[in-house]
């Protein structure tokens, strides 16, 4: 569990809250005028709507709706951010073989085989499915700048990509805005930038979900964002990993919690489940071999795994 220590008497730290991508958000920033300040959260809450809007599946005509309406009929053409968002999630999933995708199918043609005797769910059945709705049948075309799903029945969605995406975006405009340090809360995801009011870096105390009043760790989180998948079905949490490895449909490893500490929140939402599914050591192999990206990973044994890079950043 992650949390920003709070620091005693700081004045200065000027927070505001908001409901959006169906996640509370709250930005605190370092300032010395709170009217300054509140104008500058306010900025950073229209952006982040402006995002929500973008990549919601609402109104009707939203251009996800109209990507996944034209599954298996034709390309569809979209603005450039949209566009390369989709890029990196694409890239994302070959970097993770797959684990993390935004492809899924719609209910409709879903047909799991349940058999009579047993009701056992048949693989043949879900290994189609998976097979549908891989993320290598999105077809993007740079020249043209557009979106085509292959099959028809498959659907896109950002799901926690869009929030972290949302909250770089909030952080960038509050920096263009002259904010030079604060934290961005999205649904328990963190983002930070610059210093806390003594010039002491932004730091968490991490621990085990069970153990709360027992940190194993405190980590400089400053210019960093954190996320953390937990998976058990002891505790409760605004984000639970899938129960089933997506790539096999078989349970995923016992891993308890994976907090996944990275620039960018975007990345770190992105990879938070991805590792989860893939194990601890696969898990950490892959983290091992990328830059800017550390991982703090839990068993259902409370026993702790870091990454090789996560002492660097303590």
């Amino acid at each position: 569990m992650l949390a920003v220590k709070n620091l005693t008497g700081a004045s200065t730290i000027i927070s505001r809250e908001a409901r959006l991508i169906g996640n509370r958000f709250e930005i605190s920033v370092v300032a010395t005028n709170t009217i300054s300040a509140l104008e500058r959260i306010d900025s950073a809450f229209a952006e982040i709507s402006r995002i929500e809007k973008l990549l919601s599946a609402f109104p009707e005509d939203s251009i996800l709706n109209q990507i996944n309406r034209n599954a298996g009929i034709e390309p569809v053409r979209v603005d450039a951010e949209v566009f390369r968002l989709i890029d990196r999630a694409m890239q994302i999933s070959a970097l993770t073989y797959g684990t993390f995708d935004i492809t899924y199918a719609t209910a409709s043609t879903i047909s799991l085989d349940y058999s009579a005797d047993a009701g056992t769910v048949a693989v043949k059945p879900l290994k189609k499915r998976i097979s549908s709705t891989n993320y290598t049948n999105i077809v993007l075309d740079q020249s043209a700048q557009t979106v085509f799903l292959k099959n028809k029945g498959m659907r896109i969605g950002f799901g926690a990509v869009s929030r972290g995406y949302a909250a770089d975006r909030a952080k960038y405009i509050l920096q263009m805005e002259g904010v030079s340090s604060g934290v961005i809360n999205a649904g328990g995801d963190l983002l930070t930038w610059g210093l806390q009011p003594d010039n002491t870096p932004w730091t968490i105390a991490a621990a085990e979900p069970l153990l709360a009043n027992q940190p194993y760790a405190h980590i400089n989180i400053s210019d960093m964002a954190v996320v953390t998948s937990y998976n058990t079905d002891k505790h409760t949490s605004h984000k639970r990993s899938a129960d089933i490895n997506p790539a096999n449909g078989f349970p995923i490893s016992k891993i308890k919690s994976v907090s996944i500490i990275t620039p960018t929140a975007e990345m770190a939402n992105a990879m938070a489940n991805p590792v989860t599914a893939m194990g601890i050591n696969s898990g950490l192999y892959l983290i091992n071999k990328l830059n800017q990206i550390a991982c703090i990973i839990v068993d259902d044994q409370a026993r702790v795994y870091t990454s090789k890079d996560i002492n660097t950043m303590m």
